[in-house]
C-alpha cells in the first residue's frame, strides 16, 4: 500500500508493508489560550505540594543531565571528536558519545521513571514527570551548544511556576470547561472550575480549536497565589485584523525604534510609558537595601560591602522588609505586563503597515552589556521575538540580515559612499545632498535589502517618495525626545548656521 504524506511543503510517499512502519511526526502550528482557575484553599495547598514535587524532580533531572555532560566532556573521545573536520564523521562521533554517556532525551526520560516508585509518585503523574525531565534536558542541551549563556540554575523553593502534560488524554486534561488533574499512584484527582469570558472572541476561538495539552501556571499577585490554565491549541490564533501587503523596515536601538513602511514612518522611544514605574522601582529597591542593612549590620564591612559567605551570619528579614519586597515584586510584575502590552500594540501597528518586515540581525546580549538599565526596562530582544512569532502566525515574513555586508548606518544610497559614523552622530549628512535622521534613514535602507545585499537602485527609485515620510515622522514628535533622536542638536545647529549666514 502506498501512503501519501505532506510535510514541510512537500509530498512524501511511504510504502506500507506487513511490518510496522513509523511515519515522521508532523508539527502543527499552535497557540495559547489562558483561562483563570477557581481554586479553593484546600486545592491551593494540594497544588503547592505538587508544584514542589515537580521542582524536586526538575532539579534532580537537571543535576543528572549536567553530571553526564561533564563526564562526556572530560572523556578523551570527546577531545578527539572536537579535532575532527566538520562533516558526517564528526557528527557521528558526537552522536556516539551522546549515546555512550546517556546524554539523550530518551535516556533522561528513562532516568525519570524512578520517581514514580518513590514518594514523589504520590503527587505527580508520569506524563507531567516526563515533561519536567524533558525541560531539564533541553536547558542542559542548550548549555552544551551555547556555553556563553551560562550554566542552567536549579530552582529554589517556590520557583517552579508551571507544569504541563504531554497530551489532553491523561494527567492534566480539559473536560467540559474544567481542568482535571489526576496524579499519584492512589489516583488522587483535583477538579478546578474556570472563569470563562463567553463574550471574548479570543477565548471562544481557543475553545473551538483542538487542545494539544494543558499547562498550569502560578503567578503571585500582590503576595497571593493565582492559578491559570493555558490551553495549547492546534491552529492559528484569533486574528483581529487583516494583514496589509508591503515591506516595512525597522531600525531597533536600545531605547528607540524607527519604522518605515510604504505609506508612513515613525520614530518612537521604546516603551516610554514605563519610565514612571522604573523610578518607583528604583525607590523601593533603595528602601529594601536600607531595611536589609538595618536588620543585618553584622553582615556588612565598614566600607558597606557584604561580607563573604563564611564570615556573615544568617540573614534576618523584618515584617516591614517583607512588605516592601512584596510591593517591589508586584510593581515589577505590573511593569512586565505593561511592557508586554506595549510590545503587542507596536507589533500590531507594524503588521497593519506591511506583511514583510526587514531588520538587521543584532546581538541584544551586547546591548545588555552596554546599556543594561535601558535594555532591562524596554526588552528590545523580547519585542523582536514576539514580532517574529506574530508575523509567522499571520502568514507574513521577517527577514533578518547581517550587518557585516549591509552596514546601513554607514551607507549613503545617493553616492554609494560608506563612511563610519560615531554613535553620537545622529544625522546622516552627505555631500551628495542626502540629509535624514540616522535611525529613520537606516530603517528606510532596510527596505531595500535583498538577499543580504543592499540594492542602491531600489533606494534611489523610492527616495523621492520616502523623504517626505521621514520628515513627517519627525514632525509628529511632540517634544524633542531623547538625545538619541538628535533633534535638540539638529535644532541648535540650524540656529547657529542661520546666525552665521545673517552675520
Amino acid at each position: 500500500m502506498i501512503f501519501l504524506g505532506f510535510q514541510k511543503g512537500r509530498f512524501h510517499f511511504y510504502i506500507m508493508s506487513e511490518k510496522k512502519v513509523s511515519l515522521p511526526k508532523i508539527k502543527t502550528p499552535s497557540f495559547v489560550t489562558e483561562i483563570p482557575l477557581i481554586v479553593t484553599p484546600p486545592q491551593e495547598q494540594a497544588l503547592l505540594k505538587r508544584f514542589e514535587a515537580g521542582r524536586q524532580i526538575y532539579n534532580a533531572c537537571l543535576g543528572e543531565s549536567l553530571k553526564r555532560l561533564d563526564l562526556m566532556r572530560q572523556s578523551k573521545a570527546w577531545q578527539k571528536a572536537r579535532k575532527l573536520p566538520a562533516g558526517k564523521s564528526k557528527a557521528d562521533a558526537f552522536k556516539s558519545l551522546h549515546e555512550q554517556f546517556g546524554f539523550r532525551k530518551y535516556d533522561l526520560l528513562t532516568y525519570a521513571q524512578r520517581f514514580g516508585h518513590e514518594w514523589l509518585g504520590n503527587h505527580l503523574d508520569s506524563r507531567t514527570v516526563k515533561r519536567l525531565a524533558g525541560r531539564a534536558f533541553t536547558w542542559a542541551k542548550e548549555y552544551l551548544f551555547d556555553p556563553d549563556r551560562g550554566k542552567p540554575k536549579f530552582r529554589r523553593f517556590g520557583e517552579l511556576n508551571s507544569v504541563e502534560s504531554i497530551n489532553n488524554l491523561q494527567g492534566i486534561v480539559w473536560r467540559d470547561n474544567q481542568v482535571i488533574w489526576s496524579a499519584g499512584r492512589n489516583g488522587s484527582k483535583l477538579v478546578f472550575d474556570t472563569l470563562i469570558d463567553h463574550d471574548n472572541p479570543v477565548i471562544q476561538h481557543g475553545l473551538s480549536c483542538r487542545i494539544k495539552y494543558v499547562r498550569l501556571v502560578r503567578r503571585v499577585l500582590n503576595g497571593k497565589n493565582r492559578f491559570y490554565a493555558q490551553l495549547v491549541n492546534e491552529g492559528k490564533p484569533y486574528q483581529r485584523f487583516e494583514l496589509e501587503q508591503g515591506i516595512v523596515g525597522l531600525d531597533i536601538g536600545p531605547s528607540t525604534v524607527a519604522i518605515v513602511g510604504p505609506n508612513e514612518a515613525h520614530l518612537k522611544q521604546f516603551c516610554a510609558e514605563l519610565e514612571d514605574s522604573q523610578a518607583e522601582i528604583r525607590r523601593l529597591q533603595r528602601k529594601v537595601d536600607r531595611q536589609r542593612r538595618a536588620n543585618n549590620p553584622g553582615n556588612y564591612n565598614e566600607n558597606g560591602t557584604v561580607k563573604p559567605r563564611g564570615q556573615r551570619s544568617r540573614w534576618i528579614t523584618s515584617n516591614r522588609q517583607r512588605q516592601t519586597e512584596i510591593a517591589l515584586t508586584e510593581l515589577k510584575r505590573k511593569q512586565a505586563e505593561y511592557r508586554k502590552s506595549l510590545h503587542g500594540q507596536l507589533v500590531n501597528r507594524i503588521l497593519q503597515m506591511g506583511d514583510v518586515v526587514k531588520l538587521e540581525k543584532l546581538s541584544y546580549r551586547a546591548f545588555q552589556k552596554m546599556w543594561g538599565k535601558s535594555v532591562g526596562m524596554r526588552a528590545p530582544g523580547m519585542f523582536v521575538a514576539r514580532l517574529k512569532q506574530k508575523v509567522n502566525d499571520y502568514g507574513g515574513l521577517v527577514d533578518e540580515f547581517s550587518t557585516y555586508h549591509t552596514r546601513l548606518s554607514q551607507t549613503c544610497h545617493g553616492c554609494g559612499q560608506i563612511i563610519k559614523k560615531e554613535l553620537s552622530q545622529r544625522w546622516h549628512k552627505c555631500d551628495c545632498g542626502v540629509v535624514a535622521q540616522r535611525d529613520l534613514y537606516s530603517a528606510f535602507l532596510a527596505t531595500c535589502v535583498e538577499d543580504d545585499t543592499f540594492n542602491a537602485i531600489i533606494a534611489n527609485e523610492q527616495w523621492s517618495g520616502v523623504g517626505p515620510l521621514l520628515q513627517a515622522a519627525l514632525n509628529d514628535i511632540d517634544q524633542a525626545g531623547p538625545s538619541s533622536f538628535g533633534l535638540n542638536r539638529q535644532v541648535a545647529a540650524d540656529r547657529l548656521l542661520a546666525a552665521v549666514e545673517n552675520g
